[in-house]
């Protein structure tokens, strides 16, 4: 079975990705609880970005693995990694938002990363050849960890990723009252060079809100 997936991002009226000083954080986690999630799906850019912004490159030589507490319902924390890029994983999971980590490797990904990731107890899915078959991969973790309903925390390139394989049931936006034009900003979609079945993706609207400071939520159902 496949998860329901939802793509949450911050985004300016021009559709780019505000960067982590632009986002109204309270605003921006505060409605992540109506998506009852179960595992945050974040990006491997996404995730080496906040640790170097919070001044974290990697996890220490000797790091070891967060200690698990029976009963914990915070969601998982799940990675795209197929070239075993992220090795903040001690240092991430040690934040307060997830109970425990998984990262979805392929068969191509270093033993040496494979080895790092049971040192530090983060649990594995291989799905693919050169890169990560997230299809195989959140069916996998539907099937092995019971998770129903998954947040996408992550840039454009994935997001895309996600869009274009047809795996997506939601898009959620908060809206910011800013115009950014900057070519150098991110946009939340980004899927130029992939082969799409189609050159479009339809959405139906399903909630609109407005927030403080002028800011807009909307829901998008995606249609299949």
């Amino acid at each position: 079975m496949l998860p329901h997936v939802t793509l949450h991002n911050a985004v300016s009226l021009d559709g780019r990705l505000l960067e982590w000083g632009m986002v109204d954080m309270a605003l921006y986690y505060g409605l992540i609880g109506a998506f009852d999630e179960q595992a945050t799906l974040a990006g491997a850019d996404t995730l080496i970005f906040g640790a170097d912004h919070e001044g974290v490159s990697s996890d220490e030589s000797d790091a070891t693995a967060v200690e698990r507490v029976p009963g914990d319902s915070r969601p998982l924390l799940v990675v795209p990694d197929s070239r075993g890029r992220v090795r903040i994983w001690r240092w991430t999971l040690g934040q307060p938002y997830w109970r425990a980590g998984v990262a979805l490797c392929s068969n191509s990904t270093p033993r040496e990363h494979l080895d790092y990731l049971k040192r530090v107890c983060v649990d594995r899915i291989i799905a693919g050849d050169d890169h990560v078959d997230l299809a195989t991969a959140l069916h996998a973790l539907h099937d092995r960890y019971g998770v129903k309903r998954v947040r996408a925390d992550s840039g454009g390139t994935l997001n895309g990723v996600l869009l274009r394989l047809g795996l997506v049931a939601e898009v959620s936006l908060l809206v910011a009252p800013v115009l950014l034009g900057d070519d150098r900003s991110r946009p939340f979609y980004h899927a130029s060079g992939m082969v799409a079945a189609a050159a479009e993706i339809a959405l139906t609207l399903t909630h609109q809100e407005r927030l403080a400071g002028g800011h807009l939520w909307l829901r998008y159902q995606v249609v299949r």
